[in-house]
């Protein structure tokens, strides 16, 4: 017992010294939670569970680490081949078909490019706020979601609040968001926003 209590110690120390080398590089929690695939209730918790006088239960979460697919495009290619036939599958079922694949910054960039190559579709890019209250943005450099029935794209879906953000934008803008796509899904949820949302994994803590 006294060694996996040392052992999670010693992880969660970890996290809390790259959490606040990221911060100190200028990141938001938000976007400290994206880099660490961690919720940002558990962010919050790591950058000020060391405060004096302040006491919390650690939030409920799991690491996702997805590092061995990253390092190379020709694993991200054959991942997103795999959300790609998710898609296929998905839209086949449903009878839309779709226009627009669109990443989510900043994972869901790399495999919302290869799924746009592979199944011959147009690729955008949306950047969901950084701050509570915030405003996201689409890029201007890549297809526009106005009229067009859209596929979101992300790496890992903690709360998906970051989901959320993107469907109400996609609707503001003109779009039809159809479908939700991830790598790993944290959450209990199938639908986000009325949005079907399909996972190649499902990670949640058992408590």
């Amino acid at each position: 017992m006294r060694v996996l209590m040392c052992r999670k110690m010693t992880t969660i120390e970890s996290l809390t010294k790259k959490a606040l080398e990221l911060k100190k590089s200028g990141l938001s929690e938000a976007e400290i939670g994206d880099e660490l695939n961690l919720s940002i209730n558990t962010i919050t918790w790591i950058m000020t569970r060391n405060i004096k006088g302040k006491k919390s239960k650690m939030p409920a979460d799991v690491k996702i680490g997805w590092r061995s697919i990253g390092v190379l495009g020709h694993r991200t290619a054959m991942t997103a081949g795999i959300l790609a036939d998710i898609v296929m599958e998905e839209t086949m079922i449903e009878g839309d078909g779709f226009d627009t694949i669109l990443g989510i910054a900043i994972n869901g960039i790399p495999l919302a490019c290869f799924m746009s190559e592979q199944l011959e579709s147009e690729l955008a890019i949306y950047k969901p706020p950084v701050k509570e209250g915030g405003k996201g943005t689409f890029s201007s450099n890549y297809a526009s979601v106005e009229g067009k029935k859209v596929v979101l794209v992300d790496d890992v879906v903690s709360t998906g609040e970051s989901l959320k953000h993107t469907i109400v934008s996609v609707k503001d803008m003109g779009g039809d968001p159809i479908l939700a796509v991830c790598l790993v899904n944290k959450t209990s949820e199938n639908v986000v926003e009325g949005i079907p949302l399909r996972a190649m994994i499902r990670a949640r803590a058992v408590q």
